[in-house]
C-alpha cells in the first residue's frame, strides 16, 4: 500500500506552498487553494515517522460530507474536490484561535482536571466530576494556532484583551461554534455515537466568516459509542471510542508525549496496518458509508491529474 507523506507538486499558476502537520496547501494565482491532504499523522502537535494508508484519503471524505452538511449554518471555504484526497476552495484570512468545544471532560480536559485545575481556559469547572463525564454543558476552550510546536490554551478575555480576535467576530465565532458542535451531535446521535469534542477554525473574506478546513474528523474531534457508555461510567470503566487518542495512548506507553528529550517510538508496518485500519473503521462508523479503498498505485499522477483539470474548469 502507497502512502503519501511528502507532496512537490507544480500546478499552473503556483504561486505559494505551505506544508503543515498534515496538508500541502498549494496557493493558485493568490486566488484560491488547493489542499492535498497527505497520511501524515501527528501527535502532540508531533508529526510521526511514517505515514498511514487511506489515511488522507478518510479525512477529506469526512470533512467534505460534514461541510456540506453544515452549509446552512454558515458559509465555507470549499469549491471543488476534485480527488479524495483533496479540496480546493476560496482563500480566507484566517483567524489566530482554534475553537475547541467540548462536552464531555475527556482528552486534553481530564488531563487537565485531573491534575487539580479547576479552570480550563477561563472556564470553571465544578468538582466531583470524574473522566469522561458529561459536562453540565458544552464549554469552549480555545487555542493559539502556533505555526510551529505547540498550540496553546487562551481564554475568551485573553483573546479580547490582546485583540487576536475583535469582540464581535468572538461572538459569532461562539455563536457558530455551539451550533456546529449542535448538528455534529445530532448527526452522531443517528449513528448511535457521541461528539465529545471537536475543533473548528474560521476565517473571513470581506466581512463574511467562513467555516474553513476539516470538521468532525477523527483528528480534529472524538466521538464515544453511545451504547454502553452509561453503564461504562457507572463502573468507571474506559469508554470504546472514535478519536486518534488510541494513537496518543500507545504514544504514552512507550514514553512519548512530545517533550524536550523524548523519541517517538518504533512504528512498525503492524502498528501502521493496525492505525490504518482504525481510520477506515472510523470512516464507516462516522459517516455511515462503505470506505472504498482507492487504489494506491500511482497516487501522485492521479492527484496531480485532477487538480490540473479542475483548475482549469475555475478558470
Amino acid at each position: 500500500m502507497q502512502s503519501i507523506k511528502e507532496t512537490n507538486f507544480n500546478f499552473p499558476g503556483q504561486t505559494n506552498f505551505y506544508k503543515g502537520k498534515v496538508r500541502d496547501v498549494y496557493t493558485i494565482e493568490n486566488k484560491i487553494l488547493a489542499m492535498v491532504v497527505s497520511d501524515r499523522i501527528s501527535a502532540f502537535d508531533v508529526v510521526l515517522p511514517r505515514a498511514i494508508p487511506y489515511k488522507g484519503q478518510v479525512l477529506n471524505q469526512i470533512a467534505t460530507k460534514f461541510l456540506k452538511a453544515t452549509e446552512d449554518i454558515l458559509p465555507n471555504w470549499v469549491l471543488d474536490t476534485p480527488d479524495e484526497m483533496v479540496t480546493i476552495g476560496r482563500i480566507c484570512e484566517p483567524f489566530k484561535v482554534e475553537m475547541v468545544i467540548r462536552g464531555y471532560l475527556a482528552g486534553h480536559a481530564w488531563r487537565t482536571y485531573s491534575s487539580g485545575l479547576r479552570t480550563l481556559c477561563g472556564v470553571s469547572l465544578p468538582d466531583g466530576l470524574k473522566e469522561n463525564d458529561k459536562l453540565p454543558e458544552p464549554i469552549i476552550t480555545p487555542t493559539t494556532k502556533a505555526a510551529v510546536g505547540h498550540d496553546e490554551d487562551i481564554s475568551k478575555e485573553d483573546i479580547l484583551a490582546k485583540g487576536i480576535v475583535s469582540k464581535s467576530d468572538y461572538e459569532q465565532l461562539e455563536q457558530h461554534t455551539k451550533a456546529l458542535y449542535q448538528r455534529g451531535t445530532e448527526i452522531a446521535a443517528q449513528r448511535n455515537l457521541i461528539l465529545v469534542d471537536t475543533k473548528y477554525e474560521f476565517g473571513k473574506i470581506g466581512d463574511t466568516i467562513y467555516l474553513i478546513d476539516e470538521i468532525h474528523t477523527p483528528d480534529s474531534s472524538r466521538y464515544f459509542y453511545a451504547e454502553g457508555y452509561d453503564e461504562l461510567q457507572d463502573k468507571g470503566l474506559p469508554q470504546k471510542q472514535l478519536s486518534k487518542e488510541f494513537v496518543r495512548k500507545w504514544l504514552i506507553e512507550n514514553g512519548f508525549q512530545g517533550k524536550d528529550g523524548q523519541v517517538v517510538p518504533e512504528m512498525t508496518d503492524e502498528v501502521v496496518k493496525s492505525i490504518s485500519e482504525r481510520y477506515i473503521e472510523l470512516f464507516e462508523q462516522i459517516t455511515g458509508d462503505k470506505f472504498i479503498r482507492n487504489n494506491t498505485d500511482n497516487i501522485m499522477e492521479r492527484i496531480e491529474k485532477n487538480v490540473n483539470l479542475a483548475l482549469q474548469k475555475l478558470k
